[in-house]
């Protein structure tokens, strides 16, 4: 994709005229040198030009495809872009274009996602670094420093750039190593210093609006993993010394697929006097669905030390499970493992399962200050770009197979979930068109 995209670009920018911006408020452009309270509010998405042409494409896909999503660097080859793939400046200088053409402010999600063995937690880490091999002074160098150059670029100080510092990094320090990556990530305290340095970094940029990230309930609502986030949390942003924070707000649900909303059942039931807690599904969760999860731990950030008016983000993009295999009514079932997997909107084998998953659909379209706490419902992961191959092959970027994204993979040692992984998936990155049309078909709200 080249910097300018000729008509079709002019097109998007036209129609993107069009649209309502991402709030029911307004507000004029804030100068370069201060934060609006909500960078999300009355401003106008940045649609990717990419991701437009693709779902566009695809039958049914100009329902959504002026949709604002973000911008993933998730190597150091993406920062400055490819001839197949456009780098941060290239997105950077549409964001102007498109900004230029409406008159309300215009946000742009930029995602940071390369920790030295990053997802640790997974059995492939497909990042550039390793924590033995000079990870840490790498990943400053080497990828947060460029990133922080071209944003702080005095031709994009107009855009509101919100930053969202390394999705689903807590895993790899809440739970216990369960791969010799985790443990050494453990050992050396990278994370922490890692995660640290973005976000100062990019704090230190007038415009730019650092949002880190907070993994998702199915990790962070276990009493035992609650606190000890918030903690680690107000940590890495300079919260426990009583100074002023260098976050903006939380991410939840990066790139995840956990419903939204369970209307139908909560954590605190109980059926036939078994707490529904002690399903297989919940497993002692205190926490079902990500908008009960964010505003509660939002609460207990603020506990922490974080200001009163902090806010959090979802991503809302594959969390919509509608459908025809949508529940429609709470169980009756008298078992609570009945009860749970008969009431429960997410229809995934385990809350663990992340890789393209089968019945997903597209989740409440992105919009500012939809619940009390939250800043904005947002489309972070794009819907329609595959997690990883179903088939065990290597990728010409050098991204490898998790076997988590072969729909047959089954465990070494425990009871067998199967991944739920959709067949025919191309490597991580890569436009999966039936994966879109699921999501497309699956959409909650329906389109």
């Amino acid at each position: 994709m080249a910097v300018r995209l000729g008509t079709r670009l002019k097109a998007l920018v036209a129609a993107l005229a069009l649209l309502p911006v991402m709030a029911v408020l307004t507000s004029a452009p804030a100068a370069a040198d201060t934060r609006v309270d909500n960078p999300y509010v009355g401003a106008q998405g940045y649609v990717d030009p990419w991701w437009y042409a693709s779902a566009a494409a695809e039958p049914g896909g100009a329902a959504v495809a002026a949709s604002p999503t973000a911008v993933w660097l998730d190597r150091v080859a993406r920062v400055e872009g490819t001839a197949s793939s456009p780098g941060l400046r290239a997105h950077l200088n549409e964001a102007v274009l498109q900004d230029a053409g409406v008159s309300s402010p215009l946000t742009i999600q930029v995602v940071l996602n390369d920790l030295p063995d990053r997802n640790c937690t997974r059995l492939v880490s497909n990042g550039d670094f390793s924590v033995a091999a000079d990870g840490l002074n790498r990943y400053r160098t080497e990828y947060v420093d460029p990133i922080a150059e071209i944003l702080a670029d005095p031709a994009y100080q107009r855009l509101r750039i919100v930053a969202i510092v390394e999705p689903d990094f807590l895993p790899g320090l809440l739970l216990p190593a369960p791969t010799g990556r985790c443990a050494a990530v453990q050992a050396s305290g990278a994370y922490p210093e890692a995660v640290r340095y973005a976000v100062t970094r990019l704090h230190a940029i007038p415009n730019v609006y650092v949002y880190l990230d907070a993994s998702h309930h199915g990790v962070v609502g276990y009493p035992d993993n609650f606190g000890r986030a918030a903690g680690l949390l107000a940590s890495i942003a300079g919260t426990t010394g009583g100074g002023p924070s260098s976050v903006h707000g939380f991410t939840v649900n990066v790139g995840g697929y956990n419903a939204l909303a369970e209307p139908y059942y909560d954590a605190q039931m109980k059926i036939n006097g078994q707490p529904v807690k002690m399903s297989r599904w919940v497993e002692w969760n205190d926490y079902v669905d990500e908008l009960s999860f964010a505003q509660a731990f939002r609460q207990r950030l603020v506990a922490a030390g974080f200001p009163s008016g902090i806010g959090m983000v979802i991503d809302t993009s594959r969390s919509g499970w509608g459908g025809p295999n949508r529940p429609v009514r709470r169980s009756t079932s008298t078992d609570v493992n009945r009860f749970v997997d008969e009431s429960r909107v997410d229809r995934r084998k385990s809350v663990g399962n992340w890789c393209n998953q089968a019945g997903a659909g597209l989740g409440e379209r992105p919009r500012a200050i939809p619940a009390p706490g939250i800043d904005a419902y947002a489309w972070i992961k794009q819907p329609g770009v595959s997690d990883g191959s179903s088939v065990n092959v290597t990728a010409p970027d050098g991204t490898r197979h998790d076997p988590m994204c072969d729909p047959a993979y089954a465990p070494v040692t425990g009871a067998y979930v199967p991944s739920g992984a959709l067949p025919g998936a191309p490597p991580a990155g890569q436009w999966f068109g039936a994966q879109f049309l699921q999501l497309l078909a699956n959409a909650y709200p329906p389109l």
